[in-house]
């Protein structure tokens, strides 16, 4: 077993600990905590398997693995892992139940939630979604290494090897093709998560010209072809690369679990024309503006009404995406999946922590050129937020 790809026991603990912390904040007469989403699990066990996290507010944390108990218990530094063929199991040992029970009302689906019923009888359930967010927003120090790294590929991939990957007649499709092994190459952990409900991204959003600005089908500015109605991700087997068009890259990275999220533009077979420099130019000054404001303290409301209210009515048509298909937002925290909380729009209203890290992307749609901006993902740190991928303003020319 290769254990250099195990969470270490100790930053477990933390998180444990730090998450009943929160718990004592916000609800302090709770009394246990059921888990079962693979990223949450992941995120206070180290390993994914079929199973359930049991945390009590007083007595140990007991991981139930129904498949695989062998594999979990080989990968993981948790230290109290069971075997479980059902939840009768979990159930005969956990002992007396209190009447509310926290779980993930964000991922437990009905049946789930009934099969689990069935043996665990509470009489209501609460949601620890809130909790765990908070918790997972702040970045350990072993977290933060694994988003370095994961931003250097990030950084090196789409700086240094995407331009030469370009040619003409070449699909969108074609060039998710020979990106992914790339970044698997350089060490990327080989998916791209998402929170959203029912959200499959792959690599992320590849597009050229009037693609990346076509209707996508999730929360983002940007969009594309996709490979069809039955798969509207990745990129267009039919849209080839011609002299003249827009690039627009929008994917993510990761290492053990972590992702960066980065976008790179480029401008093949031409330099931009003045009007399509400038709008980039412009996503490129609000992302630093933004970048500089990711001190402890800040509030990302505030940030985005500020922002908002500095940009001239002309440059906020088609800001943030197309026609009517405009997001609300102009970052996003990032971390175990590309959408986490919380997020640098209007209703996120608590200061923000040293060790809070965010995907911030300004954006702008031109008709008849694709969509233009920048997307990198910052540590927020009190100098302001620092770029773990890299500092290239974009819209590169590639002839």
């Amino acid at each position: 077993m290769n254990t250099t790809q195990q969470v270490p026991g100790a930053e477990l603990a933390a998180r444990l600990d730090r998450f009943r912390a929160r718990l004592e904040a916000t609800s302090p007469d709770w009394e246990m905590v059921a888990i079962f989403s693979k990223i949450n699990l992941y995120y206070f066990t180290g390993t994914m398997p079929e199973g359930l996290l049991v945390i009590p507010r007083n007595g140990e944390a007991v991981l139930w693995v129904r498949r695989s108990f062998e594999r979990a218990t080989a990968e993981s530094q948790f230290p109290c892992i069971r075997p479980m063929e059902s939840f009768r199991e979990a159930a005969a040992a956990t002992g007396p139940l209190p009447a509310t029970v926290f779980l993930e009302t964000e991922k437990v689906p009905l049946a789930l939630y009934q099969r689990f019923q069935k043996h665990f009888p509470f009489q209501r359930f609460r949601a620890a979604d809130a909790a765990i967010a908070a918790v997972r927003a702040v970045k350990s120090l072993y977290e933060i290494r694994c988003l370095e790294q994961a931003g250097e590929i990030h950084r090196r991939v789409l700086e240094e090897r995407l331009p030469g990957l370009l040619r003409a007649g070449m699909s969108e499709a074609s060039l998710c093709g020979e990106l992914f092994p790339l970044l698997l190459a350089e060490g990327h952990h080989g998916v791209t998560r998402f929170g959203m409900f029912d959200t499959e991204i792959g690599l992320g959003l590849v597009a050229f010209g009037e693609s990346s600005i076509h209707p996508n089908c999730f929360n983002g500015p940007g969009g594309n072809y996709g490979l069809g109605p039955a798969v509207p991700a990745l990129g267009s087997r039919e849209r080839k690369l011609q002299p003249g068009d827009l690039v627009f890259v929008d994917i993510g990275c990761g290492v053990e679990g972590y992702h960066t999220d980065k976008t790179m533009t480029c401008l093949f077979g031409r330099a931009p024309a003045p009007e399509v420099a400038a709008a980039h130019q412009r996503c490129v000054e609000i992302q630093n503006e933004i970048a500089a404001r990711l001190v402890p303290g800040a509030i990302p409301s505030q940030i985005y009404r500020d922002i908002l209210r500095g940009l001239e009515a002309g440059f906020l048509e088609n800001f943030m995406g197309f026609g009517e298909r405009r997001v609300k937002f102009l970052g996003h925290s990032i971390g175990l999946v590309v959408d986490e909380l919380p997020v640098i729009a209007e209703g996120f209203d608590e200061p923000l922590q040293e060790g809070m890290v965010f995907a911030i992307e300004p954006k702008k749609g031109l008709p008849q050129v694709g969509m233009v901006g920048i997307e990198n993902t910052f540590l927020t740190t009190p100098q302001g937020g620092r770029s773990l991928t890299g500092n290239h303003p974009g819209l590169l020319p590639v002839f």
